[in-house]
């Protein structure tokens, strides 16, 4: 990949300082294995330096072509591919999810008692798509640990980490279940992205990674993101990890007997893919280029607008509305969009940045955030969970602004 901060307008005596301080705070110590960052501005590469391991256990060094689990990065290309079928008229924000699956016409909501004995009372309203989108659905994660429901989560096997089953079966537990709060009176982070990506199969009448591949990985030259990594592609896989009790690195998924390695019939919008930090830079340019990257327009510039908005109610952050505690942004200061957080700005955010950047991350600690008014693109790949451990995000913009000169 051609690196040029000049004519990114970026300094490249302050860049060198992202390898000083992974190399010393994580790789040195043995606190995670490999990084891959990546900046991008004003159409170039500023940044790009595989650093670490891809693979420990096999001595393989991270590369630029590494492959990872992004986890729920997944979660905003879902969004966008739900949003261009609104953008074809298959339905408005405000349409009930239940016209698309008939038997969440009747969900209620949890006011106590264990599965399968709850007790329950009717929703204030229906579950719209826009619920979905912007995570105000109801529902919740498995991992969650918060509450009855998503103890019967785990009890129905509605887990993140599925190695069968379908969208539909996932459906059909869900209509079991009541909801954690009656629809748009809450924010919880959960399984909602993975029904956007149910909903564009019923829409488009397409298996979801036929559409995703014919309508935005083909199109946006994305050729190494997918729900299963190819056999001929699991040498460039890498290892994912987590801290044991004694602090060390310890593997817990290896990359040649890995599920991502076979084939899924579940497609987890909400988490399923994986890719390499290139595939995910061309994804972010068309969102930095408001629909479109190289004359390949995927959606329309008023519609990413309208995803890059921040949907929830007076414009307030998420302390005023999450639920639980677990997301992959921080709360304060940080509003939601239509599959991705919004900066309010960084009066309210306590951290450089932009007030209208769009972000997310993934389990593996994998994070990147598109900054329109400074035509700025940063991407960290890595894999080591759980992703709440080390404030990388935080980290990286401490690093990344300073080298702005205009």
């Amino acid at each position: 990949m051609h690196v040029d901060p000049v004519a990114a307008g970026m300094e490249p005596a302050q860049l060198a300082r992202i390898r000083r301080h992974l190399e010393q705070r994580y790789l040195e110590p043995g606190k995670i294995a490999g990084f891959l960052p990546l900046v991008y501005r004003r159409g170039a590469v500023a940044y790009c330096e595989p650093m670490g391991m891809m693979d420990a256990e096999r001595g393989k060094a991270m590369a630029e072509d590494t492959l990872f689990r992004i986890y729920s990065m997944s979660k905003p290309i879902t969004s966008v591919a739900l949003m261009m079928l609104y953008e074809e008229g298959h339905f408005q924000l405000n349409d009930p999810v239940h016209r698309w699956i008939p038997q969440w016409r009747n969900l209620r909501v949890f006011r106590g008692g264990n599965w399968p004995n709850f007790l329950t009372e009717p929703c204030q309203r229906a579950m719209t798509v826009k619920d979905l989108l912007t995570h105000m659905s109801g529902l919740t994660y498995d991992f969650m640990q918060a509450s009855n429901v998503d103890r019967a989560y785990r009890k129905l096997d509605l887990r993140l980490e599925r190695d069968g089953g379908t969208l539909r079966d996932m459906v059909e537990k869900l209509a079991k279940l009541p909801l954690e709060f009656s629809p748009g009176t809450r924010w919880n982070y959960s399984f909602a992205t993975d029904i956007c990506g149910y909903l564009v199969e019923v829409m488009s009448g397409q298996r979801f990674d036929d559409f995703l591949r014919e309508r935005i990985f083909e199109p946006l030259g994305m050729h190494d993101t997918f729900f299963s990594v190819p056999a001929d592609k699991l040498d460039r896989f890498a290892a994912n990890y987590q801290r044991g009790p004694d602090r060390r690195l310890t593997l817990i998924d290896d990359p040649q007997d890995s599920a991502f390695g076979r084939d899924k019939a579940f497609l987890s919008g909400g988490g399923g893919l994986v890719s390499t930090a290139g595939d995910y830079l061309r994804f972010c340019r068309m969102l930095l280029g408001r629909g479109t990257l190289e004359g390949a327009r995927i959606i329309g510039p008023k519609t990413l607008e309208l995803m890059a908005c921040n949907h929830l109610p007076n414009d307030d952050d998420l302390t005023r509305w999450a639920m639980g505690t677990f997301s992959e942004t921080t709360y304060e200061g940080y509003g939601f969009g239509l599959g991705f957080s919004v900066n309010l700005g960084p009066g309210r955010t306590a951290t450089v940045g932009s007030a209208g950047e769009i972000a997310w991350g993934g389990a593996a600690s994998t994070l990147f955030w598109v900054d329109p008014a400074e035509d700025l693109i940063c991407i960290l790949m890595t894999q080591f969970m759980p992703s709440g451990t080390f404030n990388l995000r935080g980290q990286m913009k401490a690093l990344v602004y300073p080298a702005i000169q205009g």
